[in-house]
């Protein structure tokens, strides 16, 4: 376990720059998976250099892609179909639940077996949730409790489409379906009640898969994919972290240059505009969807969270909360159960983490409540981020506003999505 002590818990701090986040860590992994089938060689610059991608990176190539990173940082990889074939050895994802799912439904169409694991936290993560549809497409996939719950294995090959309403919202899911239906005889349509986020379906048109689209579905057909060169934007989940920084902290004021604003990727930013902060998007490019997104320190009231606007900010809950503690008011988080099976239980962690350095905060089944003390510091103290890198960062965050330093545990856990943060965070802190 490591830990790291953030503040700097001395008056007058300030957090101040411009900076680029990593590439944004949900569209790395499923331009990795399609540039694997497309045929030829595709070309992916700013790809998530975190843990969490570079497990799907390796998996990739244990099922026989080529990929070669240039100096430049550029990773190229020499896909197509008939050069993907069973892996010799257990896929490991690490603590990636994207990776395991999106994995899972690839994989599908591709025959031989594969068996997909990953760390003590990933083993409690619920999979029957992909395991269920994969089944009606005609996948032979199981896993512990009758496919429930990792390791699963995967025996590829001999899906049909099917026409799939999500139970719940989850692009995860999503994502997965539509990757088996590339493999699959006939139509796969995956329709949502909720939207989620669109990175499949964006990758999907890019390399000129026959997709459809229409309100609340979309539709794939068996597909030969065109290789494609992309430039990943930043990670709005990770921009997020200092616009709240700055927003909380006196005397601050940050951009983030290119970061993925659309669908489904930038409800933090409506919930931080309602509560008074002073955020701006500037730079704005339709076409990549990605923005410049700026933030100052000023003056932020509670609000309510909740409906159809989580799924669009469900992981951006940790660092909301903490925008929450220095709110005049109180905040609440509802409809967002999904916190339970990430990475940690984080309604709980969350809670906890919070209440260390002496904020109120109340647990709800699915939320959380944040009592707001504008213009009080918290209180420093010891965090346990029970290995969640989102709480990790957040508390980090929180730490800027504290009177004393603030040590958070398991503090490695960062390296998963953002390996270069405590750099980031000593740079632009002053």
């Amino acid at each position: 376990m490591t830990s790291f002590v953030a503040g700097p818990g001395r008056a007058g701090a300030a957090v101040r720059g411009h900076l680029r986040v990593p590439g944004d860590k949900s569209v790395s992994h499923r331009a990795l998976l399609l540039a694997a089938r497309a045929e030829g060689r595709s070309t992916l610059r700013g790809l998530s250099t975190g843990e969490d991608v570079t497990h799907t990176l390796r998996a990739i190539r244990s099922f026989g892609a080529g990929v070669d990173t240039g100096p430049d940082g550029a990773v190229t990889v020499a896909g197509g179909v008939s050069r993907l074939s069973e892996p010799e050895a257990v896929i490991d994802v690490g603590n990636s639940g994207t990776a395991i799912r999106l994995l899972a439904g690839w994989a599908a169409g591709i025959d031989g077996l594969c068996v997909l694991a990953g760390d003590a936290s990933i083993a409690r993560r619920p999979m029957d949730r992909v395991t269920l549809p994969l089944r009606q497409m005609g996948g032979r996939i199981d896993g512990r409790q009758h496919g429930r719950f990792p390791p699963l294995v995967v025996r590829g090959g001999g899906l049909h489409g099917i026409d799939y309403l999500l139970p719940v919202p989850s692009a995860q899911v999503k994502g997965a379906v539509l990757l088996a239906g590339l493999a699959a005889e006939g139509e796969t349509t995956v329709r949502e009640q909720v939207p989620t986020r669109t990175h499949t379906e964006e990758l999907l048109r890019l390399c000129d898969a026959d997709i459809r689209e229409t309100p609340g579905a979309v539709t794939v057909r068996p597909s030969i994919l065109r290789p494609f060169d992309l430039d990943i934007p930043g990670d709005p989940s990770q921009a997020a972290f200092w616009i709240v920084a700055a927003c909380i902290t006196p005397g601050s004021a940050v951009t983030v240059d290119h970061v993925y604003v659309g669908p489904g990727r930038a409800g933090f930013i409506d919930v931080l505009q309602r509560m008074g902060a002073a955020v701006e998007l500037s730079n704005v490019d339709p076409d990549t969807s990605t923005a410049s997104i700026s933030a100052e320190y000023g003056p932020l009231a509670g609000t309510a969270v909740g409906g159809v606007e989580v799924p669009s900010l469900v992981d951006e809950i940790p660092i909301l909360a903490v925008a929450a503690s220095a709110a005049d008011g109180t905040t609440t988080f509802a409809d967002a159960a999904e916190l339970k099976v990430k990475e940690s239980d984080r309604i709980a962690t969350v809670v906890a983490s919070l209440a260390a350095v002496g904020v109120k905060t109340e647990e709800r089944p699915d939320g959380l409540v944040v009592h707001g003390q504008a213009g009080r510091p918290l209180t420093g103290g010891q965090v346990d981020s029970a290995g969640d890198h989102r709480v990790a960062m957040a508390m980090a965050v929180a730490a800027l506003i504290a009177a004393d330093p603030v040590r958070i545990d398991h503090w490695e856990a960062v390296a998963t999505s953002y390996p270069t943060f405590e750099e980031d965070y000593q740079r632009c802190v002053s």
